[in-house]
């Protein structure tokens, strides 16, 4: 179990290294958010310009915290251990250490970064990194269902996919975990690697490549160049699990040690689908091949594009020696909760809640979605946030789409104009798109226009919080 020795080993420093007595008071939880501290907690204080987590230690130890990780000090009647270097620790080996304790540090960071890393290499278990621009949640939760149906397996929690949650979650493993499916997000080069340092994937999985960051990246190239960091990063025993269907992820095949296996829709590919039927609400069925095997199957995800997350799924089961009846079991009765879910509406009108974060991709798949859907369809877009220079081309995309499927388009924010006027150049009818600044501006709007049984569809960057419409309109909202 997790206990304050494992901290003071990992960062003491060279000629100075504590060696653990087993006595060491147990950390429960490793937080980095005040309210989430109970007691036993271990709590990371990063600092900050307007939220400094020193700011808050204080309150941490009133409500249990064992210890803190610091890299100032502050007042208080606590202990503080001074891990920057010196040559001792001054610690009595046979007392036992007081709580609660600061221990003091250069970088809290680095040094969350470094126990993380240390504790994961105690472990033998098996990683699996997910990377890509789109995907990532739904492959994860996907993923864990399946390899849950044979091997105790620890997953990331909700957005914890960077510098800061991928560590917070290696130090959750414990003993009885034979497998951690952990989702990998970047803005730039060298993040990803920084991850993989720590979590040492075998197994590494690509969903999509596109221009979502664009605009912090620079580049498409750089996007390339740090997603391919994870097959990078793999051993020559390990396995790339790359999308057949994306020629920017195929390119990464010359640039792993890894075996290859890949999937799609493309009948080259090593696992691969097709006899695709959307089944609306109750999911999507398809059949899927294998070598000489062909079976069908359907899984309770919203939309086509849900196929590839079901061939990433299978594809990790039989990677890891998995059974067809443990795979299909994982894939049909996952109760993964996925970000894309159906809310009911006002008079008996369907949301359709794809409200997390947006990109040309996903949005194209939304509109898929909401296509295969019986009922008159109000298509709510805010900007997708974050695309560069792409940003004018993919928004008159997307209003392109729109007006394909969408028979009232409200257009939500600046850069979601350029999809409405494209929706009016293609000949959607003026009186059917609407513009407004805000989600907020859009709730009362839609409150007046929706009729029963209607499909409504909301998606945008998160930064659009157009979270706030759904809160709204949702029958318990």
């Amino acid at each position: 179990m997790l206990n304050l020795g494992h901290f003071l080993e990992a960062l003491s420093q060279s000629g100075s290294g504590y060696q653990p007595t087993g006595s060491e008071p147990a950390i429960t939880s490793v937080v980095i958010d005040s309210r989430e501290v109970a007691p036993g907690s271990l709590f990371v204080a990063f600092p900050g310009e307007q939220a400094d987590g020193h700011d808050y230690v204080q309150t941490a130890f009133d409500k249990g915290a064992a210890a803190a990780l610091i890299e100032r000090e502050i007042p208080g009647d606590h202990a503080v251990i001074d891990l920057r270097g010196q040559v001792s620790l001054g610690i009595d080996p046979r007392a036992r250490i007081a709580t609660p304790v600061c221990l003091l540090v250069d970088n809290t960071l680095e040094a969350l970064q470094t126990a993380a890393q240390a504790w994961r290499e105690r472990f033998s278990v098996k990683v699996i990194g997910i990377t890509g621009s789109v995907g990532k949640t739904s492959s994860k939760e996907l993923i864990h269902s399946v390899l849950s149906r044979r091997f105790r397996t620890l997953k990331s929690e909700g957005n914890q996919n960077n510098e800061i949650g991928l560590p917070l979650t290696l130090l959750k493993l414990q003993r009885h975990h034979q497998r951690a499916v952990l989702e990998m997000g970047m803005y730039t080069t060298g993040e990803i690697s920084t991850l993989c340092r720590m979590a040492q994937p075998e197994i590494g999985v690509l969903t999509i490549i596109g221009p979502v960051h664009l605009e912090r990246a620079g580049s498409m190239e750089a996007i390339v160049a740090a997603k391919q960091e994870l097959v990078e990063a793999l051993p020559e025993h390990g396995t790339a699990i790359l999308n057949k269907d994306d020629d920017r992820v195929m390119g990464m095949a010359a640039h792993t040690k890894a075996a290859i296996f890949t999937y799609g829709l493309d009948e080259s590919a090593d696992l691969w689908a097709d006899n695709i039927h959307s089944m609306g609400l109750e999911g999507v069925g398809f059949t899927l091949h294998y070598g000489r095997e062909a079976m069908r199957v359907q899984v309770p995800l919203l939309g086509r594009h849900s196929v590839h997350t079901a061939l990433r799924a299978a594809a990790v089961g039989l990677v890891e020696g998995m059974a067809w009846p443990e795979i299909i079991a994982g894939l049909s009765q996952t109760t993964a909760q996925l970000r894309l879910v159906a809310v009911p509406g006002p008079k008996d009108s369907i949301i359709i809640d794809d409200t997390y974060n947006s990109s040309p991709d996903s949005v194209m798949a939304a509109c898929n979605l909401v296509k295969d859907l019986d009922g008159r369809h109000i298509v709510v877009l805010g900007d997708m946030l974050e695309l560069g220079q792409m940003e004018e081309e993919s928004h008159r995309l997307i209003g392109r789409r729109a007006a394909d499927v969408a028979q009232i388009l409200i257009a939500v924010g600046p850069r979601s104009r350029l999809l409405g006027e494209e929706a009016l150049q293609v000949g959607m009818p003026a009186d059917r798109v609407i513009m407004v600044d805000d989600a907020v501006t859009a709730v009362p709007i839609l409150e007046k226009i929706i009729q029963e049984k209607d499909i409504i569809l909301v998606k945008g960057s998160y930064g659009m919080r157009m979270d706030r419409i759904v809160a709204a309109l949702g029958r318990d909202g």
